[in-house]
């Protein structure tokens, strides 16, 4: 830990150097590789939930995650508002299908904490539903833990001066605009009702068996090589990654005569050397 916090790692803001971030984190997804195998190798069912203010860096985190990892593996739930079938399920139900399978791990982007914070701050569900969820929330996930998942919780925690910088940043930036949703601007007029939210979710769903982890979002680079090295500290792993493959010989060539390199339509060449008819197929 001392090595990790050595002072010429961090510049005169006391955020860690580019370089040194891009190591640790490169040096943290090849960890995450392992823990691949791990889980598929043990058939593992593993859940793991981002919640938190609005722009406090969810995504930024999970993208990291699985940049090198399988889709196939570690998959992304982000949902979008629910449907009108949806609203007249079980609140729960639209995200059962999408818990992973053996072998799998399941990122979920906001999850069903949604009633307990978005749809309870903005109106969008009734006392009673609210008061439900809060019931059944701690039994849902004590079920989901007997059943064989394991279910990791993180908060994001980002201060009021942080958030307005980041929001202020997306809305002058014509490509990151499309992160400030409607909902993301209205959270501003919410912060102490999404604090009390917050407070209260704590007090009901903070269990034994599938506790909530708080990051410190103020600083995304911190965040995101904290929850990463937390992760990979929750699930005991050994390295199972696969050794290099023997490639077999390439086949030789009987007489193959390729067509016409103009009979094909070949996509305009603007970075680069145009194609030529070499040995490309």
């Amino acid at each position: 830990m001392e090595a990790e916090n050595k002072k010429d790692n961090y510049n005169s803001k006391g955020v860690l150097r580019t370089p040194i971030y891009n190591d640790k984190l490169e040096h943290l997804q090849e960890e995450l590789v392992k823990l691949q195998y791990w889980i598929k190798e043990n058939k593992l069912k593993v859940c793991v939930i981002f919640e938190g203010r609005d722009a406090a860096g969810k995504g930024g985190v999970i993208s990291r995650i699985t940049q090198r990892l399988n889709p196939r593996t570690a998959r992304i739930v982000a949902l979008d508002k629910p449907s009108d079938k949806e609203k007249e399920q079980w609140y729960f139900q639209r995200y059962v299908s999408h818990l992973p399978a053996s072998g799998e791990m399941v990122l979920f982007d906001r999850s069903w904490y949604n009633r307990a914070n978005v749809e309870r701050v903005m109106g969008f569900c009734t006392d009673d539903e609210y008061r439900e969820f809060m019931r059944s929330c701690p039994e849902f996930e004590r079920m989901l833990v007997r059943s064989g998942i394991i279910l990791i919780k993180y908060w994001f925690s980002l201060s009021d001066k942080e958030q307005e910088r980041r929001f202020q940043s997306r809305n002058h930036d014509p490509m990151r605009r499309w992160k400030l949703s409607p909902m993301d601007t209205a959270s501003r007029e919410h912060w102490v009702d999404y604090s009390r939210t917050k407070d209260a979710m704590f007090m009901y769903t903070d269990i034994e068996e599938a506790p909530w982890y708080v990051v410190d979002a103020d600083v995304k680079k911190h965040a995101r090589l904290n929850c990463i090295s937390h992760l990979l500290s929750i699930i005991p792993y050994k390295d199972l990654t696969a050794e290099p493959i023997k490639l077999l010989p390439r086949q030789k060539d009987t007489g193959y005569v390729r067509p016409p390199i103009t009979s094909q339509n070949w996509v305009p060449a603007i970075y680069g050397k145009n194609p030529n008819d070499d040995k490309r197929v």
